[in-house]
């Protein structure tokens, strides 16, 4: 089952005297982009959460938050930079000297510099916390992973449907192909006749421009590579790994064997399917850029 690589999961829980909160969301990227905003204090989770997280997810941008409350008190101290302070209250009074303002400095103005205070747990255990979130973070990607599943379905779908559409001018092209030879043959016995008037057309010689102009035009090649293509679209469309770079390519191919074909188009039917077939392969381009 192919995968989206834009997904939405949320968890939550109350144990053990915390309050966890985990988000995950992504959006389609070329590669694996990792990032995460913990509370302050927990930031010792960000490398755990990173390889957690890039062993179920191989593509995409990932952003996960996590949230951290206590639910109990616990011994806690508050502490002051006071550096930071003092740079404070004197570039308020600067403030007010030079523009001459009438309101004084009181601590709840400074107070609003919430930078100038710290609060200092008592020591946590890591593992233990780690352990709590891990738990929370496995429901939240169970519903992330949903999500994209989901979507990926979505997209599997389209993209199976437009390589029908594809598949099924190709088989118009394929019959076109021969009946354009036979046209060619026809209009240059036509044309020989009216400029040798009474003398009769060599027919060896038509037959020989016929068959050189049939070596020119011919398409068989190009669209016994395009169903191979497709087979393996098919095919790649079935599996559970991540396989959006290799759809990639194999898009690629198959536009380039339509536009082979659509250089040996001397006939307006056949220049028309072309458009027609490189159109659905760019909608079908568009939807694996979000194929993880």
């Amino acid at each position: 089952m192919i995968k989206s690589m834009t997904g939405y999961g949320r968890a939550e829980s109350d144990a053990e005297g915390r309050g966890i909160l985990v988000e995950i969301k992504s959006v389609n990227h070329r590669y694996f982009e990792f990032s995460s905003r913990t509370t302050r204090g927990y930031n010792f989770l960000d490398e755990k959460l990173k390889s957690y997280v890039q062993s179920k997810v191989s593509r995409g941008k990932v952003d996960v938050f996590v949230t951290i409350e206590a639910l109990e008190d616990a011994a806690a101290e508050v502490k002051i930079n006071h550096s930071l302070a003092d740079g404070y209250v004197k570039a308020l009074r600067e403030l007010r000297d030079t523009y001459g303002l009438q309101d004084d400095i009181s601590v709840s103005t400074v107070a609003r510099y919430g930078d100038i205070f710290s609060i200092h747990k008592g020591e946590e255990d890591e593992d233990q916390v780690w352990e709590q979130v891990r738990s929370v973070l496995d429901r939240a990607l169970e519903k992330f992973i949903q999500m994209r599943s989901v979507e990926g379905e979505r997209l599997k779908s389209d993209i199976e449907s437009r390589a029908q559409t594809i598949l099924a001018i190709v088989e118009k092209v394929e019959e076109r192909s021969p009946q354009t030879v036979i046209e060619y043959q026809e209009r240059l016995r036509a044309k020989l006749n009216e400029v040798l008037a009474d003398t009769t057309a060599d027919e060896q010689r038509i037959l020989t421009e016929a068959a050189i102009f049939a070596d020119k035009v011919a398409v068989a090649e190009e669209t016994v590579r395009l169903r191979s293509h497709f087979q393996q679209l098919e095919q790649m469309l079935q599996s559970d790994e991540a396989i959006g770079r290799k759809l990639d390519f194999i898009v690629q191919e198959m536009n380039r064997e339509v536009n082979t074909i659509g250089s040996k188009a001397v006939d307006a039917e056949i220049a028309h399917m072309v458009v027609d077939m490189k159109a659905e392969i760019e909608k079908i381009r568009e939807q694996i850029q979000n194929v993880e």
